[in-house]
């Protein structure tokens, strides 16, 4: 029997910022994944194919488009079309995610993998897709640490993720105990692939509806949410800023994730000048991540 083979198209990807990347190639509709070297700092995208012919026109295409793409900082050094197996492909990608701990109660696992959690630990059980999210991240990590330590706050009820991915951050929450949760994110591939594991995790459809909005456009709760997550790029956290402080109720917090270190000092700024103040920040690598309350 004749070996079923994917065609692949694959970008070596040195961007400051390869979610950019992600974007761009989203939008063009392909079917991707995306694997980041966080010792080299570079990342790959491997788009799939089911014939040689679009693998390579693909190649062409984005060989063509890269000289315009130099003007969003996408830096694509790389380009290869390579075909394998699909039975190999199928277990390939599972050596580079393993067990996180996030804290000493919160676990992020893949579903292939067995963890015997502790009495105390809480398990969020996440395959890696399409969409942004594992946990891997160091941005995913620091939100989902915070969303850990502020749930034990006594009235610490309403969360929003804004810009949910795969998901992951609302499923931490409603496992650590919040109680009216939303969710929203502009990739529509991304809220189906988000409600699929929410199901996986046996969250009840009825607390977290993930829905397709753009940041600009969702609508919150009245009187606001008590924490709100918005892991996204720095410039849209900019452009955006006092919408997104209007999600946040008086006191509460805001988690801003995926900004460049660089970028940081700006970003924070821009919004402490609209009422917010600087509580935490964490710092790895490229990336910096911070806590806000609202005044």
């Amino acid at each position: 029997m004749k070996d079923e083979l994917i065609y692949c198209c694959k970008l070596r990807d040195e961007s400051p910022t390869p979610e950019v990347t992600a974007e761009l190639l989203t939008a063009m509709e392909y079917d991707f994944s995306t694997w980041q070297d966080r010792l080299e700092t570079i990342a790959f995208h491997t788009l799939y194919f089911e014939n040689q012919a679009e693998a390579e026109e693909a190649a062409e295409k984005i060989k063509s488009l890269l000289e315009t793409w130099d003007s969003l900082e996408v830096k694509i050094t790389a380009v290869e079309n390579f075909t394998m197996k699909k039975e190999d492909w199928a277990e390939a990608w599972k050596k580079y995610f393993n067990v996180l701990h996030i804290s000493e109660r919160l676990i992020v696992k893949p579903s292939w993998l067995d963890y015997n959690a502790a009495s105390r630990q809480t398990v969020v059980e996440i395959d890696p897709g399409m969409s942004f999210g594992t946990g891997q991240h160091a941005t995913t990590a620091y939100c989902l640490k915070m969303i850990d330590k502020l749930s034990c706050i006594t009235g610490t009820d309403s969360f929003l993720d804004a810009g949910c991915g795969s998901g992951i951050l609302s499923i931490a929450a409603a496992k650590l105990g919040f109680k009216k949760i939303d969710a929203f994110d502009i990739d529509p591939e991304a809220v189906r692939i988000a409600a699929e594991n929410l199901e996986k995790n046996s969250i009840a459809k009825e607390q977290v509806i993930p829905q397709v909005s753009d940041v600009a456009k969702f609508k919150p709760i009245s009187g606001g949410y008590d924490l709100v997550a918005a892991n996204i790029l720095g410039h849209i956290l900019c452009k955006n800023s006092e919408h997104i402080i209007s999600f946040v109720k008086p006191g509460g917090k805001l988690i801003l994730a995926g900004i460049l270190s660089e970028d940081f000092e700006e970003t924070a700024t821009e919004f402490c000048e609209k009422g917010m103040r600087l509580q935490d920040s964490f710092t790895e690598k490229e990336w910096t991540s911070g806590l806000f309350e609202k005044a």
